[in-house]
């Protein structure tokens, strides 16, 4: 076994040095799989939250999703109610009547039945059955009518329903405090959510309408069978018990041959990303891995190809069996059916009326029996889409109902302590400082030391476990988190790279992307030095800084970093803080950029913002007005530029100083080579 070694030297600070790695590594074998493979190809990948549902209706009983049914329901008709009252009763109440019309238009057959199998000439039984035959078309007229009023109102209704559950949860996700965010867990809840809960939350309601048509259907049929004689009723019951085991089991044959059939695509979808993903790409083409990959994808294709078909094979398998116990079960019931009408116990126009009514059924009862195993399990979908959206509501930002005052003088951190969610450790460890507006203040340290956080909790994008942040004397938890963020303009080191216009990616720090302040943002990319970025584009600021748009153009990292800067300048926030945006920049782009930040385009500060960098290049902050120095969640060291390379610790030069001489002894060491040439 190989490992790092738990008992590694500590450096002069106390802090953890890796030891040794053990063990020995014997060589690879010739040939061997290029990825885990078991007997059941798909088994040795994690379960993907796609298909934890998946074949779910296949796994219970039809007594259990015949009991969830009712709930289900009320959800589905609450939810429509909400997203438009008059769509959703109009969809039920022509549901209603449309299956009121089929029973009575089989009803009326029956009497066209009995007029034309009545004793007498052929033109008297069909002038009798006229009436009847008339009654036929017009309450199949209605039916026609009342269905095209359903579609009519599922077509109103569904995009409705859509629509709404679909912003619920987006202004949810989107407002939940940032922690929530840094949790893995709540990511993989929201994708799921968002992937599976929302497309089956959207088919909800069609899904009810089918369920309801094809009980009522039932329901209709056997209403007609008991009025034309008690016994017909246990006579369909018996009829359509066997379609119904039949119905159940390919239904839960097709669930659970579906479920493996994904399992088998997950595996051969791994290549087909590989093989088409434009990151890949590049390292595809020049490894000439095109080959290796496509050989790999039509092994797993071939296996793929002969699980389909032995999928397919069981499918058909379990078709003939259903088909052939219902045929008996069919011919039994048409027998007695038969035998009832020639000893007279029923007339035989209702024995033709019971026998449209019986075979109507049997196509109604698999309709009810897949309806009901996909609305039960697309319902468990839809559980976990609410009890995600029940989290974000408990996750959203803290709100009293005030807001602070536009501007700040003076920003106190008064002991803060900051732990992540299921982190082990602190992140932050009795924080305090002062700042102050027109002043400029650097945060440095190694990573993980916890300037980042620190930026994020002025932000007010975190909130302290412990101590306190205040603004101008107002405490951040006696106000909107949201009235906070509003006046920080916060540039990150990798900034989001907007799909959108070069415009709009510079007021998209305002909150807005389709309006401008036309001398504020030419003002802001001027400070950033994006001027000269935009100025080069086809369409200047209405260019797509996309490759998705047609004539969309990237930006290199250096640039992007540049409209970052813009996009924070413009938000002419009351505090800017600067995350390492320029680590992508060359030198002189840096200096640009830092000399616009802290002095202006005039070379004047703002007098009304406080400026915070955090920046690894130590040279960058040097002219700031206070550094304050990190180290494991703390702050060690603090003062000017001079002040801490004047600093000792016990004889020694402190933290700060020993990191600028190492920089600065390695930019000396690389420059050195060059000086003799010449």
């Amino acid at each position: 076994m190989s490992g790092a070694d738990s008992n590694g030297p500590e450096n002069r600070h106390g802090e953890y040095v890796p030891g040794p790695r053990r063990g020995v590594l014997l060589p690879p074998p010739e040939k061997a799989a290029a990825a885990p493979e078991s007997e059941e190809v798909g088994d040795e990948l994690k379960d993907a939250y796609w298909m934890q549902w998946d074949g779910e209706a296949a796994r219970t009983n039809v007594w259990r999703i015949l009991g969830r049914l009712p709930g289900i329901s009320r959800r589905v008709l609450g939810l429509a109610y909400r997203a438009d009252a008059r769509a959703a009763v109009t969809v039920v109440v022509c549901q209603i009547a449309s299956s009121l019309m089929s029973a009575l238009g089989l009803l009326a057959s029956v009497r066209v039945l009995s007029a034309l199998f009545t004793q007498g000439a052929t033109s008297e039984r069909i002038h009798h059955a006229l009436p009847s035959l008339a009654l036929v078309a017009g309450l199949m007229a209605a039916q026609g009518l009342l269905d095209f009023g359903v579609a009519r109102g599922q077509a109103a209704l569904t995009p409705k329903v859509r629509r709404a559950v679909e912003q619920e949860f987006l202004r949810l996700n989107c407002h939940v405090r940032l922690e929530a965010m840094d949790d893995a867990a709540f990511a993989d809840e929201a994708n799921k959510a968002n992937d599976r809960g929302l497309y089956y939350m959207r088919q909800s309601v069609p899904q009810m309408i089918q369920l309801a048509h094809a009980v009522l259907g039932l329901i209709g049929a056997a209403g007609v069978l008991a009025v034309l004689h008690p016994l017909l009723l246990p006579l369909l019951v018996l009829s359509v018990i066997p379609q119904g085991y039949a119905a159940v089991r390919s239904a839960r044959a097709q669930f659970l041959s579906h479920s493996r059939y994904s399992t088998l695509q997950r595996r051969i979808r791994l290549l087909t990303w590989l093989l088409l993903d434009r990151n890949s790409a590049a390292e595809v083409r020049s490894s000439t891995a095109q080959r290796a990959l496509l050989e790999e994808h039509e092994r797993f294709a071939r296996r793929i190809e002969a699980e389909d078909a032995r999928l397919g094979r069981q499918e058909a398998n379990v078709a003939l069996w259903g088909r052939g116990v219902g045929g008996l079960a069919v011919g039994a019931t048409y027998a007695v059916l038969g035998w009832m009408t020639a000893s007279g116990w029923l007339p035989l126009a209702a024995g033709g009326g019971a026998f449209l009514a019986i075979r109507s059924s049997r196509g109604t009862l698999v309709s009810v029996v897949l309806a009901m195993h996909q609305v039960y399990e697309h319902a468990l979908w839809i559980d976990d889409l609410e009890r995600h959206l029940e989290r974000c509501r408990a996750l959203l930002p803290h709100r009293t109902g005030r807001r602070l005052a536009d501007g700040v003088k003076t920003i106190t951190v008064a002991d803060v302590h900051y732990t992540y969610p299921e982190a082990g450790r602190a992140a932050l460890r009795g924080v305090s400082m002062t700042l102050t507006a027109g002043s400029t203040v650097a945060f440095v340290g190694a990573n993980g030391s916890g300037k980042s956080t620190m930026a994020k909790l002025l932000a007010g994008l975190y909130t302290p476990s412990e101590g306190s942040i205040s603004w101008d004397g107002v405490e951040v938890r006696e106000v909107d988190a949201e009235s906070i963020q509003a006046q920080v303009a916060m540039v990150l080191q990798d900034p989001v790279a907007w799909p959108l216009s070069a415009l709009a990616n510079v007021t998209i720090g305002a909150g807005t992307i389709t309006e401008a302040d036309p001398r504020r943002a030419l003002a802001a990319v001027t400070e950033s030095g994006a001027d000269r970025v935009i100025a080069g584009l086809p369409q200047q600021w209405a260019t797509p800084l996309s490759k998705r748009f047609k004539n969309g153009q990237e930006l290199s990292g250096g640039n992007w970093a540049k409209v970052a800067v813009a996009r924070g300048l413009y938000q002419d926030a009351a505090v800017l803080l600067l995350d390492e945006p320029t680590a992508s920049m060359d030198a002189r782009a840096e200096h640009a950029v830092y000399e616009a930040v802290l002095h202006g385009d005039r070379g004047e500060r703002r007098r009304d913002r406080i400026t915070v960098l955090i920046s690894h290049r130590l040279s960058s902050v040097t002219g700031c007005d206070m550094i304050y120095v990190f180290r494991d969640g703390r702050i060690i060291e603090s003062g000017t530029h001079q002040g801490l390379m004047n600093h000792t610790v016990n004889g020694q030069p402190g933290e700060y100083c020993e990191m600028f001489t190492l920089q600065a002894s390695a930019y000396q060491a690389a420059a050195a080579p060059g000086e003799g040439d010449g």
